[in-house]
């Protein structure tokens, strides 16, 4: 099953993805008699999006599917971030040999690499990445998102897809330039408005075989910069999962960002993607307020 949350007169709504577009939760409970939250947080917080996909895989696909009048096409839709206020954005650093090559550091083998995000960083798919005035050098990469369903801690790795609601693209920002004048500068390099992108989709875990399969690439203006494999990262999402969970507790829509296999210089006028086997791309144009702004 495949979510989203769309713009739609003026507000920003959760929706089911079908073949032909998106239903929102809201015409689905309407037209179907169903109770799901018709906020993408809301439905996270509370658990609904197992049932819901069981719901989904039994007989909700093909009378959604059937929804034709409530369908929007693929055409008008205008995505927005999944959703606004996550408790956790967690990101992990230097999962590739490769990333670390590119900034000189040494790829950790014991501890993975990590960060924290605020949500005033968030954008969604088609929002534009604004490269701040302070850096001269910033820099975009593209992630698989892991998605916490359900409260939990100290868990095992076998356990953790239990406790995740689905998987999204990411596109991380960091202000390289500040980040090489000190590496005690990271938060505040990651931290700039817009340099968490996520979304067009969320998809649920029963929608894939093997998530260590998935290829990740990084895209810059339609040309494949870099990309890997899960099976290839450091610390996999398994085990990241399950070792945070024995640092502090996972909260539902807590958002874990996995990795990039490399991360690109973005200037104005730039369209960065992330593309990931298996999943709608996620764009972003880019601007330069050093452009934008100028007097």
């Amino acid at each position: 099953m495949r979510l989203a949350t769309i713009r739609r007169d003026g507000r920003e709504i959760a929706a089911v993805i079908a073949s032909r577009g998106a239903v929102t939760l809201e015409a689905v409970n309407r037209a179907l008699g169903k109770s799901f939250e018709a906020d993408l947080s809301a439905l996270i917080r509370e658990g609904q999006i197992p049932a819901m996909a069981h719901w989904y895989n039994e007989s909700g696909r093909d009378r959604t599917e059937a929804m034709l009048k409530d369908t929007i096409p693929f055409g008008e839709l205008q995505y927005a971030p999944l959703y606004r206020h996550p408790r956790k954005i967690f990101g992990i650093g230097l999962n590739y040999a490769e990333h670390a090559g590119d900034l000189a550091e040494k790829t950790p083998q014991e501890i993975p690499a990590s960060f924290f995000k605020p949500e005033t960083t968030i954008a969604g798919c088609g929002d534009l990445i604004k490269i701040p005035l302070q850096s001269q050098k910033t820099t975009g990469e593209a992630e698989l998102g892991v998605i916490i369903g359900r409260e939990c801690e100290n868990i095992e790795r076998e356990e953790w897809l239990g406790y995740v609601a689905g998987f999204t693209t990411v596109i991380d920002v960091t202000a390289e330039d500040i980040l090489r004048l000190n590496p005690r500068y990271l938060t505040h390099a990651k931290s700039f408005e817009t340099f968490f992108s996520f979304g067009p989709q969320l998809v649920t875990p029963d929608e894939f075989e093997n998530i260590s399969s998935l290829n990740v690439r990084t895209v810059l203006n339609g040309k494949v910069e870099a990309g890997n494999t899960v099976a290839n990262m450091t610390f996999p999402p398994d085990f990241l999962v399950a070792f945070h969970s024995k640092v502090f507790k996972w909260q539902p829509g807590d958002i874990l960002s996995t990795g990039t296999p490399r991360a690109v210089h973005i200037q104005h006028g730039d369209v960065i993607e992330c593309r990931i086997d298996g999943f709608e791309p996620l764009k972003n144009p880019v601007a330069d307020k050093k452009v934008t702004e100028k007097v």
